[in-house]
C-alpha cells in the first residue's frame, strides 16, 4: 500500500499541474514555452536522474534511497506551492523530480523484493502499475476542481500531507534491504542529463526562437554529441548506469518501447488538451477536469484485465491491443473542431483509457519476468526511465508540432486581417494566458483580443493540435506493428507447466535474445 500510494503520487504530478497551467500563465506571466517548462522542468530531471536512482538505491540501500527521494519530493511540492515566478516554480518542479527519481526505481525493486512468487509478483506489479497508470488519469479530474475552488497551488500542497503520511508509514512497514556494492557511474549521469537537457530545450525553444536561431542549433548539435556518447560510454564500462545490452532481447526491447511510446503520445495529449478545452471551447477547470473521468474509469477496469491476458497469454496480446487503442483514441481527436461537443468525442477518452490501462501492467511484468533479481532495480529504473523519457519527449516533439503549425495557421489568419506577422507571437502567447487576467473563465489575455482576432488565434490553435495528434496517433500505430513482431517469439505465458513452475524463465544473461 506504501508503495502503491507513493507512486501514484509521483505519476498524479505527471499531470495533475495540467488543467493548472492556463491559471499559471495568467498568474505569473508565462506564455506556451514558459508552461511546457513548467511541465518539463519535472519531467526531464525525472527521466535523467531515474537511471542514478536505481544505482544509488543498490549502492546505499533500496528502502533507505527510496524515503530520501520522498521526502525532497514533499520539499519540491511545499516549494512549488509557494512559488512567486515562473522561474522559481520550474526550479521546485526541478526538485519534485529529483525526488521521483529516487523514489520510482526503489518502489518496484522493492515489490520484487517482498513478492517471491512469480504470480504473486505478477498480482502485485498489475496493482503498482494500475495504480501508476490510474494517477495520471486522475490528476486531470482532480486537478480541474482544486484550481477553480483554491488556485493553482493546490495542486502541490495536496502533496504534502500525502508525503509526509508515506514517509512515516515507510518508517514502519518497508522491509530493510541490504546494499550491495556497486559504482555509480557519473560520468553517465553527467552526459544523459545534460544531452536531454540540450535535446528538450531546443525541441521547445524551437518553434518560439526559430530553427536556425544560434542557441537552438547549438543545443541540437550538443545533445546529439552528448547522447551519442552517453551510449557508446554505457556499452564501455562495467557497471553502466543503463545496460544497453538488455535491449538485445527481444522481449525487452519490444516491452521498453511500448512503455515509451505510450507515454509520447499520452503525455503530449495530456498537455495540450486542458489548453484546448479551457482556452478554445471555453470550458471552466473543473469541467475540463471532469470530462477526464472516462479515460479514468476505463483505467480502472482495464489495469486487472491487462494482468489476466499477460497472465495467460504473455505481453504481446494486451500490449499491441493497448496501443491501438491509443492510436485509435488520439487520432480521432483530429475529428473535432473548436466547436465540438462533449459527447461527440467521449468516444476517445474511453479508447484512449482502455488502451493506456491494457498497457502499463504487461510492459512492468514482462521486463521484471526476464531479468534475474539483482538486476531488478536497474531493469525497475531502465522500465521507468524510457516511460518518463517518452513523456518529456512526447510533450516537446508534439508540442512543437503545435507551436509549428500554430505559428504559420496564425500568420496566414492574421495576414487576411492586415495583421503584420509581428503580432503572431504576443497573439499565440495571449491564448495561454500570459499577460494576466481575472483568472475566470472567458477571462484573461485572450480575453481582451478583438473578436477576428481571437477567432484567427482559436482557429490556428486548433489546426496545431490536430497536426499533433495526428503524429502523436502515428507514432502509436507504427509501435503496435512493430510490437506484434518484437513480441511473437516472446515468454510463452506464465501459467504453471506439470511441474507446477512457469513456464516463462528470466533472462540469465542480458546477451540472449
Amino acid at each position: 500500500m506504501t508503495l502503491c500510494v507513493t507512486m501514484f503520487m509521483s505519476m498524479l504530478d505527471n499531470v495533475i499541474v495540467n488543467n493548472a497551467l492556463p491559471r499559471i500563465g495568467q498568474d505569473l506571466g508565462t506564455g506556451i514555452s514558459g508552461l511546457q517548462w513548467v511541465v518539463e522542468g519535472y519531467s526531464l530531471v525525472y527521466a535523467g536522474l531515474l537511471l542514478t536512482g536505481g544505482a544509488l538505491g543498490d549502492r546505499y540501500g533500496r528502502t533507505r534511497v527510496f524515503r530520501l527521494g520522498l521526502a525532497l519530493f514533499t520539499l519540491g511540492s511545499a516549494c512549488a506551492a509557494l512559488a512567486g515566478t515562473i522561474g522559481v516554480l520550474i526550479a521546485a518542479r526541478m526538485l519534485q523530480g529529483v525526488g521521483a527519481a529516487l523514489l520510482t526505481p526503489g518502489s518496484l525493486a522493492i515489490l520484487g523484493h517482498v513478492f517471491t512468487d512469480q504470480r504473486e509478483r505478477a498480482r502485485a506489479i498489475g496493482l503498482w502499475s494500475g495504480v501508476s497508470a490510474l494517477g495520471l488519469s486522475v490528476g486531470p479530474v482532480v486537478g480541474g476542481p482544486m484550481v477553480e475552488a483554491f488556485g493553482w497551488a493546490s495542486v502541490f500542497w495536496i502533496n504534502v500531507p500525502i508525503g509526509v503520511g508515506g514517509l512515516l508509514l515507510a518508517g514502519r512497514v518497508l522491509p530493510a534491504i541490504a546494499p550491495r556494492e556497486r559504482r555509480v557511474d557519473l560520468a553517465g549521469l553527467a552526459l544523459s542529463a545534460a544531452g536531454l537537457g540540450a535535446l528538450v530545450y531546443a525541441l521547445i525553444e524551437g518553434p518560439a526562437r526559430g530553427w536556425t536561431d544560434t542557441r537552438v542549433l547549438v543545443c541540437a548539435v550538443a545533445a546529439a554529441v552528448l547522447l551519442v556518447a552517453f551510449v557508446l560510454l554505457e556499452l564501455r564500462v562495467a557497471e553502466p548506469m543503463l545496460e544497453l545490452r538488455l535491449f538485445r532481447d527481444r522481449v525487452l526491447g519490444g516491452a521498453m518501447l511500448s512503455g515509451f511510446v505510450v507515454s509520447f503520445g499520452m503525455f503530449g495529449a495530456l498537455f495540450f488538451l486542458p489548453l484546448l478545452m479551457q482556452d478554445v471551447l471555453g470550458w471552466s477547470p473543473s469541467a475540463a477536469g471532469y470530462a477526464g473521468l472516462p479515460m479514468t474509469a476505463m483505467i480502472v477496469l482495464a489495469a486487472p484485465l491487462s494482468q489476466r491476458l499477460t497472465t495467460r497469454y504473455g505481453p504481446r496480446l494486451p500490449v499491441a491491443l493497448g496501443l491501438t487503442l491509443c492510436a485509435f483514441g488520439l487520432g480521432g481527436l483530429a475529428l473535432y473542431g473548436g466547436q465540438a461537443r462533449y459527447p461527440e468525442y467521449l468516444w476517445t477518452l474511453f479508447a484512449m483509457g482502455l488502451g493506456m490501462g491494457l498497457t502499463f501492467t504487461p510492459v512492468s511484468i514482462a521486463v521484471l519476468q526476464r531479468v534475474e533479481p539483482p538486476q531488478a532495480g536497474m531493469a525497475s529504473a531502465t522500465i521507468n526511465t524510457l516511460r518518463e523519457l517518452g513523456g518529456v519527449v512526447g510533450v516537446a516533439v508534439l508540442g512543437a508540432v503545435l507551436t509549428y503549425r500554430l505559428n504559420g495557421a496564425l500568420t496566414e489568419n492574421l495576414g487576411r486581417l492586415g495583421i503584420p506577422p509581428g503580432a503572431v507571437g504576443p497573439a499565440a502567447d495571449a491564448l495561454a494566458g500570459a499577460g494576466g487576467g481575472s483568472g475566470v473563465q472567458g477571462s484573461g489575455a485572450a480575453a481582451e483580443l478583438p473578436g477576428p482576432v481571437r477567432a484567427a488565434v482559436e482557429g490556428a490553435f486548433v489546426e496545431g493540435v490536430h497536426l499533433a495528434v495526428l503524429c502523436g496517433a502515428g507514432v502509436l500505430a507504427i509501435t503496435a506493428l512493430l510490437v506484434t513482431v518484437l513480441l511473437r517469439p516472446a515468454v510463452r505465458p506464465a501459467v504453471p507447466d506439470q511441474g507446477g513452475e512457469p513456464a516463462s524463465a528470466p533472462l540469465t544473461d542480458a546477451r540472449r535474445g
